[in-house]
């Protein structure tokens, strides 16, 4: 003898839905894990980029700023970098007068991170105390404008960025790579722009 049993199409409704499996939602918890570490790792390599360039940046205004100042204060401005200390500042002065310029446009700085100096290059067109600490280099930005010749490469071992302080013109000048991949210009102070 048969029974029948009258369903609702409510509960056909309900049945035929029913829920995930556990495999199925496996599935989409390892697809959004995978994709979550590849934004991850993406947003680590952008990171270390930006660390690199903020202190090449800031090399670079430390620079300008000293051209700047050396200019208006008819003294010359040394930017000092600290190889070892992975530090840099600038100083005005003299001898025993010679301090550190801290104000709202320059204070010590520190590189963060992995970033560290890769190779620090000053040549003087006049004789400097250049070797005064080892590890310490100075660009000297003079007060008719000029400064020493200075390639500044900064980088983490995979990103690179230089810095280039132009003797004729005391200018810097920015640029991804390293420093002996990009040509240093021959600035022809004669040429009309």
């Amino acid at each position: 003898m048969k029974i029948f049993t009258m369903i609702s199409d409510r509960q056909r409704t309900l049945r035929r839905r029913g829920g995930f499996t556990l495999i199925e939602l496996l599935l989409v918890v390892a697809l959004v894990v995978l994709l979550a570490g590849l934004g991850g790792n993406r947003y680590v390599v952008a990171y270390k980029r930006m660390l690199v360039e903020k202190a090449a940046k800031d090399i670079y205004l430390m620079a300008k700023y000293a051209r700047v100042l050396a200019i208006e204060k008819r003294m010359d401005c040394k930017l000092v970098i600290d190889e070892v200390g992975k530090s840099y500042f600038l100083t005005s002065g003299y001898g025993e007068s010679e301090s550190v310029i801290t104000d709202r446009y320059s204070k010590p700085q520190e590189l963060s991170g992995e970033v560290a100096f890769e190779a620090v290059e000053v040549t003087s067109t006049v004789e400097t105390d250049q070797d005064i600490w080892e590890g310490v280099k100075m660009v000297v930005f003079r007060s008719d404008g000029t400064a020493d010749t200075a390639i500044v490469q900064l980088g983490d071992g995979k990103n690179h960025y230089s810095v280039y302080v132009m003797a004729a013109t005391g200018k810097a000048k920015i640029m991804f790579g390293e420093a002996g991949d990009v040509p240093i210009d021959i600035v022809d102070l004669d040429a009309e722009e």
